[in-house]
């Protein structure tokens, strides 16, 4: 990944207090400190959230920042990890999905991974666009006006998104990739 440089950037990654899918915020979160660039966590509340392996318990992470307290201006790009708790307590959160939805109108690079496009879905900025999800998702994509596909990855205009653990080296080099061509 590093051969990708987003050096002098800021990524946010949005995540809710817990059913953080860990492997999809600590693999892009790497990807982005190795390739130059700063992540930032933000989340709902103050605090720390609560990281799980599928459906065990994993690690806890403190939060840099609340959604609340924060600017799009403030950032390069948006990561949303999955976990369906996390994209489902995400799209219940105003603050949440009104940061989603200005940060994917400003044309900045969003991320978004399993179970995190509900939100995508709540903001109503699916519409007319091409993504991925895990395949539970996509009748909710596809009654927001979304086209699913069953693909690793998939670009379209400034949004990354992928459906699984397993396909983060791609969804890794995807974002890295927007992020460095960001103007």
């Amino acid at each position: 990944m590093a051969e990708q440089s987003v050096s002098g950037t800021t990524i946010a990654f949005l995540v809710s207090t817990e059913g953080i899918e860990q492997a999809e915020l600590t693999g892009p979160w790497e990807a982005v400190k190795e390739a130059g660039g700063t992540p930032v966590l933000l989340s709902t509340e103050t605090g720390e959230v609560q990281a799980f392996n599928h459906l065990d318990k994993a690690d806890t992470f403190a939060v840099d920042k609340v959604v609340d307290g924060v600017s799009v201006e403030d950032f390069d790009g948006l990561v949303l990890p999955g976990g369906a708790p996390n994209g489902d307590l995400l799209r219940t959160s105003e603050s949440a999905v009104s940061f989603v939805r200005d940060l994917v109108g400003s044309g900045k690079p969003t991320a978004v991974i399993c179970h995190a496009p509900w939100v995508l879905v709540e903001a109503d900025v699916v519409r007319g666009r091409r993504l991925t999800s895990w395949p539970s998702l996509q009748t909710d994509i596809r009654n927001a006006g979304g086209t699913w596909v069953d693909e690793e990855v998939v670009v379209d205009g400034n949004l990354v998104t992928s459906r699984q653990p397993d396909d983060l080296p791609a969804f890794n080099r995807e974002l890295l990739t927007l992020v460095a061509q960001r103007p």
